[in-house]
Protein backbone atom coordinates (compact mmCIF):
# COMPACT_ATOMS: atom_id res chain seq x y z
CA UNK A 1 0.00 0.00 0.00
CA UNK A 2 1.23 3.46 -0.86
CA UNK A 3 1.87 5.40 2.32
CA UNK A 4 1.27 8.69 0.53
CA UNK A 5 -2.16 8.18 -0.99
CA UNK A 6 -3.40 4.92 0.57
CA UNK A 7 -3.50 2.88 -2.61
CA UNK A 8 -1.26 0.28 -4.17
CA UNK A 9 -1.28 -1.56 -7.46
CA UNK A 10 -0.73 -5.09 -6.17
CA UNK A 11 -3.86 -5.41 -4.08
CA UNK A 12 -6.38 -3.28 -5.94
CA UNK A 13 -7.23 -5.40 -8.96
CA UNK A 14 -5.34 -3.60 -11.71
CA UNK A 15 -6.32 -4.79 -15.21
CA UNK A 16 -4.75 -3.92 -18.56
CA UNK A 17 -7.10 -4.55 -21.48
CA UNK A 18 -7.52 -3.94 -25.18
CA UNK A 19 -11.12 -2.85 -25.87
CA UNK A 20 -11.12 -4.91 -29.08
CA UNK A 21 -10.41 -8.06 -27.04
CA UNK A 22 -13.34 -7.30 -24.74
CA UNK A 23 -15.70 -6.78 -27.67
CA UNK A 24 -14.56 -10.08 -29.19
CA UNK A 25 -15.36 -11.81 -25.90
CA UNK A 26 -18.98 -10.65 -25.87
CA UNK A 27 -21.58 -13.41 -26.06
CA UNK A 28 -24.62 -12.91 -28.27
CA UNK A 29 -27.70 -15.03 -27.56
CA UNK A 30 -30.51 -15.90 -29.97
CA UNK A 31 -33.05 -14.21 -27.70
CA UNK A 32 -31.37 -10.86 -28.33
CA UNK A 33 -29.57 -10.59 -25.01
CA UNK A 34 -25.90 -9.63 -24.97
CA UNK A 35 -23.51 -9.75 -22.07
CA UNK A 36 -19.76 -9.56 -21.68
CA UNK A 37 -17.28 -10.89 -19.17
CA UNK A 38 -14.71 -8.23 -18.31
CA UNK A 39 -12.03 -10.36 -16.70
CA UNK A 40 -8.58 -10.78 -18.19
CA UNK A 41 -7.24 -14.31 -18.56
CA UNK A 42 -3.92 -13.22 -20.00
CA UNK A 43 -3.07 -11.09 -16.98
CA UNK A 44 -4.47 -13.72 -14.57
CA UNK A 45 -6.81 -11.09 -13.16
CA UNK A 46 -10.30 -12.07 -11.99
CA UNK A 47 -12.95 -9.90 -10.47
CA UNK A 48 -14.37 -12.53 -8.13
CA UNK A 49 -14.67 -11.15 -4.61
CA UNK A 50 -13.41 -13.56 -1.97
CA UNK A 51 -13.18 -10.96 0.77
CA UNK A 52 -13.81 -11.86 4.38
CA UNK A 53 -13.33 -10.06 7.64
CA UNK A 54 -11.72 -11.11 10.89
CA UNK A 55 -12.80 -9.18 13.98
CA UNK A 56 -9.69 -9.76 16.04
CA UNK A 57 -9.17 -6.89 18.45
CA UNK A 58 -5.47 -6.11 18.67
CA UNK A 59 -5.33 -2.92 20.67
CA UNK A 60 -1.56 -2.69 21.06
CA UNK A 61 0.34 0.25 19.53
CA UNK A 62 3.48 0.18 17.44
CA UNK A 63 5.67 3.22 18.00
CA UNK A 64 7.50 2.54 14.77
CA UNK A 65 4.33 2.78 12.64
CA UNK A 66 5.07 6.20 11.13
CA UNK A 67 8.65 5.27 10.26
CA UNK A 68 7.41 2.08 8.59
CA UNK A 69 4.95 4.08 6.46
CA UNK A 70 7.64 6.56 5.42
CA UNK A 71 10.07 3.77 4.54
CA UNK A 72 7.40 2.00 2.51
CA UNK A 73 6.54 5.19 0.65
CA UNK A 74 10.21 5.75 -0.19
CA UNK A 75 10.54 2.17 -1.43
CA UNK A 76 7.48 2.53 -3.68
CA UNK A 77 8.63 5.83 -5.18
CA UNK A 78 12.16 4.50 -5.68
CA UNK A 79 10.86 1.41 -7.46
CA UNK A 80 8.59 3.55 -9.62
CA UNK A 81 11.52 5.83 -10.52
CA UNK A 82 13.61 2.85 -11.63
CA UNK A 83 10.80 1.53 -13.82
CA UNK A 84 10.20 5.04 -15.20
CA UNK A 85 13.85 5.20 -16.25
CA UNK A 86 13.35 1.91 -18.09
CA UNK A 87 10.31 3.37 -19.91
CA UNK A 88 12.18 6.55 -20.76
CA UNK A 89 15.07 4.58 -22.23
CA UNK A 90 12.68 2.55 -24.35
CA UNK A 91 10.88 5.67 -25.60
CA UNK A 92 14.13 7.41 -26.47
CA UNK A 93 15.52 4.33 -28.26
CA UNK A 94 12.44 4.16 -30.50
CA UNK A 95 11.98 7.95 -30.89
CA UNK A 96 8.60 7.83 -29.18
CA UNK A 97 7.29 11.17 -27.91
CA UNK A 98 5.32 10.27 -24.78
CA UNK A 99 2.93 12.71 -23.11
CA UNK A 100 1.45 12.20 -19.64
CA UNK A 101 -1.93 13.98 -19.57
CA UNK A 102 -3.05 14.84 -16.03
CA UNK A 103 -6.02 16.75 -14.63
CA UNK A 104 -8.88 16.62 -12.19
CA UNK A 105 -12.03 14.75 -13.31
CA UNK A 106 -14.24 16.70 -15.70
CA UNK A 107 -11.58 19.04 -17.11
CA UNK A 108 -12.17 17.74 -20.64
CA UNK A 109 -8.95 15.73 -20.84
CA UNK A 110 -10.48 12.96 -22.97
CA UNK A 111 -12.25 15.49 -25.20
CA UNK A 112 -8.96 17.28 -25.91
CA UNK A 113 -7.34 13.93 -26.66
CA UNK A 114 -10.17 12.91 -28.99
CA UNK A 115 -10.04 16.22 -30.84
CA UNK A 116 -6.25 16.04 -31.18
CA UNK A 117 -6.30 12.48 -32.50
CA UNK A 118 -9.16 13.16 -34.91
CA UNK A 119 -7.42 16.20 -36.41
CA UNK A 120 -3.86 14.82 -36.57
CA UNK A 121 -4.15 11.06 -37.05
CA UNK A 122 -3.55 11.37 -40.80
CA UNK A 123 -0.30 13.28 -40.14
CA UNK A 124 1.14 11.43 -37.15
CA UNK A 125 1.18 7.90 -35.80
CA UNK A 126 -0.58 7.85 -32.40
CA UNK A 127 -0.94 5.27 -29.63
CA UNK A 128 -2.96 5.76 -26.45
CA UNK A 129 -2.95 4.41 -22.90
CA UNK A 130 -6.13 5.22 -20.96
CA UNK A 131 -6.09 5.22 -17.15
CA UNK A 132 -9.26 5.02 -15.06
CA UNK A 133 -10.33 3.24 -11.91
CA UNK A 134 -13.09 1.36 -13.73
CA UNK A 135 -14.79 0.92 -17.17
CA UNK A 136 -13.49 0.95 -20.73
CA UNK A 137 -15.54 4.03 -21.64
CA UNK A 138 -12.63 6.28 -22.59
CA UNK A 139 -10.74 3.50 -24.39
CA UNK A 140 -13.85 2.79 -26.44
CA UNK A 141 -14.00 6.45 -27.46
CA UNK A 142 -10.40 6.28 -28.70
CA UNK A 143 -10.93 2.89 -30.34
CA UNK A 144 -13.79 4.40 -32.36
CA UNK A 145 -11.17 6.66 -34.01
CA UNK A 146 -9.20 3.56 -35.09
CA UNK A 147 -6.27 4.53 -32.85
CA UNK A 148 -4.44 1.67 -31.03
CA UNK A 149 -5.41 1.93 -27.36
CA UNK A 150 -4.97 0.01 -24.13
CA UNK A 151 -7.12 0.59 -21.04
CA UNK A 152 -5.57 0.37 -17.57
CA UNK A 153 -8.14 0.07 -14.79
CA UNK A 154 -6.47 0.78 -11.47
CA UNK A 155 -9.25 -0.52 -9.21
CA UNK A 156 -8.90 1.46 -5.98
CA UNK A 157 -5.68 3.08 -7.20
CA UNK A 158 -5.74 6.81 -7.88
CA UNK A 159 -2.84 7.07 -10.34
CA UNK A 160 -0.90 5.22 -13.02
CA UNK A 161 2.52 3.82 -12.18
CA UNK A 162 5.48 3.22 -14.46
CA UNK A 163 5.25 -0.59 -14.40
CA UNK A 164 1.60 -0.42 -15.48
CA UNK A 165 2.61 1.75 -18.42
CA UNK A 166 5.41 -0.68 -19.31
CA UNK A 167 2.97 -3.60 -19.42
CA UNK A 168 0.53 -1.59 -21.53
CA UNK A 169 3.27 -0.49 -23.93
CA UNK A 170 4.22 -4.13 -24.53
CA UNK A 171 0.62 -4.85 -25.55
CA UNK A 172 0.51 -1.83 -27.88
CA UNK A 173 3.68 -2.79 -29.78
CA UNK A 174 4.39 0.86 -30.62
CA UNK A 175 6.19 1.66 -33.86
CA UNK A 176 9.21 3.94 -33.97
CA UNK A 177 8.78 7.70 -34.44
CA UNK A 178 5.29 7.68 -32.90
CA UNK A 179 3.42 9.75 -30.33
CA UNK A 180 2.19 8.01 -27.18
CA UNK A 181 -0.61 9.74 -25.28
CA UNK A 182 -1.01 8.53 -21.69
CA UNK A 183 -4.24 9.75 -20.12
CA UNK A 184 -3.73 9.43 -16.38
CA UNK A 185 -6.42 8.86 -13.77
CA UNK A 186 -8.35 12.06 -13.02
CA UNK A 187 -6.56 13.34 -9.91
CA UNK A 188 -4.40 16.40 -9.26
CA UNK A 189 -2.57 14.94 -6.26
CA UNK A 190 -0.92 11.51 -6.44
CA UNK A 191 -0.08 11.36 -10.18
CA UNK A 192 2.30 14.26 -9.59
CA UNK A 193 4.61 11.96 -7.60
CA UNK A 194 4.74 9.09 -10.09
CA UNK A 195 7.01 9.59 -13.09
CA UNK A 196 5.96 7.35 -15.98
CA UNK A 197 9.06 7.95 -18.10
CA UNK A 198 7.17 10.47 -20.23
CA UNK A 199 8.83 13.04 -22.45
CA UNK A 200 6.55 15.82 -21.22
CA UNK A 201 3.80 16.19 -18.62
CA UNK A 202 0.71 18.16 -19.62
CA UNK A 203 -1.66 19.41 -16.92
CA UNK A 204 -5.15 20.32 -18.09
CA UNK A 205 -7.39 22.67 -16.16
CA UNK A 206 -10.78 23.98 -17.24
CA UNK A 207 -12.31 27.40 -16.82
CA UNK A 208 -15.15 25.85 -14.82
CA UNK A 209 -12.75 24.81 -12.05
CA UNK A 210 -11.80 28.28 -10.90
CA UNK A 211 -8.53 30.17 -11.03
CA UNK A 212 -6.88 28.90 -7.85
CA UNK A 213 -6.23 25.26 -8.87
CA UNK A 214 -2.46 25.84 -9.26
CA UNK A 215 -2.00 27.05 -5.68
CA UNK A 216 -4.38 24.41 -4.28
CA UNK A 217 -2.50 21.60 -6.04
CA UNK A 218 0.99 23.05 -6.53
CA UNK A 219 2.90 19.77 -6.94
CA UNK A 220 1.08 18.87 -10.13
CA UNK A 221 1.73 22.24 -11.73
CA UNK A 222 5.32 22.26 -10.48
CA UNK A 223 6.07 18.92 -12.18
CA UNK A 224 4.31 19.77 -15.47
CA UNK A 225 5.79 21.32 -18.61
CA UNK A 226 2.58 22.41 -20.33
CA UNK A 227 -0.69 23.82 -18.96
CA UNK A 228 -3.74 23.59 -21.21
CA UNK A 229 -6.64 25.79 -20.14
CA UNK A 230 -9.76 24.18 -21.59
CA UNK A 231 -13.37 25.31 -22.09
CA UNK A 232 -12.53 28.90 -22.96
CA UNK A 233 -15.77 29.01 -24.95
CA UNK A 234 -17.55 29.20 -21.59
CA UNK A 235 -15.71 32.34 -20.41
CA UNK A 236 -18.61 34.72 -21.14
CA UNK A 237 -20.72 32.72 -18.68
CA UNK A 238 -18.17 32.35 -15.88
CA UNK A 239 -16.64 34.53 -13.22
CA UNK A 240 -12.98 33.60 -13.70
CA UNK A 241 -9.85 35.60 -14.42
CA UNK A 242 -7.60 33.64 -16.80
CA UNK A 243 -4.67 36.00 -16.19
CA UNK A 244 -4.96 35.32 -12.46
CA UNK A 245 -4.97 31.56 -13.09
CA UNK A 246 -1.76 31.92 -15.11
CA UNK A 247 -0.21 34.14 -12.45
CA UNK A 248 -0.89 31.51 -9.79
CA UNK A 249 0.52 28.76 -12.02
CA UNK A 250 3.69 30.74 -12.76
CA UNK A 251 4.24 31.29 -9.04
CA UNK A 252 4.46 27.52 -8.72
CA UNK A 253 6.33 26.90 -11.98
CA UNK A 254 7.82 29.90 -13.85
CA UNK A 255 8.62 27.68 -16.86
CA UNK A 256 5.07 26.58 -17.67
CA UNK A 257 3.86 27.10 -21.22
CA UNK A 258 0.13 27.79 -21.67
CA UNK A 259 -2.41 26.93 -24.33
CA UNK A 260 -5.96 28.32 -24.10
CA UNK A 261 -8.30 26.02 -25.99
CA UNK A 262 -11.83 24.78 -26.45
CA UNK A 263 -12.09 21.10 -27.32
CA UNK A 264 -15.73 21.77 -28.24
CA UNK A 265 -15.28 24.61 -30.74
CA UNK A 266 -11.65 23.94 -31.70
CA UNK A 267 -10.55 27.44 -30.69
CA UNK A 268 -6.85 27.56 -29.80
CA UNK A 269 -6.20 23.95 -30.79
CA UNK A 270 -3.98 24.90 -33.76
CA UNK A 271 -1.36 26.40 -31.44
CA UNK A 272 -1.39 23.19 -29.37
CA UNK A 273 -1.03 21.10 -32.54
CA UNK A 274 1.88 23.21 -33.75
CA UNK A 275 3.74 22.69 -30.47
CA UNK A 276 3.00 18.95 -30.45
CA UNK A 277 4.20 18.40 -34.03
CA UNK A 278 7.33 20.51 -33.53
CA UNK A 279 8.32 18.67 -30.35
CA UNK A 280 7.72 15.30 -31.99
CA UNK A 281 9.91 16.22 -34.94
CA UNK A 282 12.75 17.27 -32.60
CA UNK A 283 13.07 13.94 -30.77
Amino acid sequence: MCGTCGCGSEENGVTIQNPKDIKAHEHHHHDGHTHSHEHSHEGHTHSHDHSHTHDHDHSHTHDHHHKTVIDLEQDILQHNALMAARNKGYFEAKNIFALNLVSSPGSGKTSILEKTLSDLKDEKSFYVIEGDQQTLNDANRIDALNIPVIQINTGKGCHLESDMVYDAVKKLDIKENSILMIENVGNLVCPSMFDLGESKRVVIVSTTEGEDKPIKYPDMFHTSHICIINKIDLLPHLNINIDKLKEYALRVNPNLKFFEVSATTGEGMDAWYKWLKRKHELI
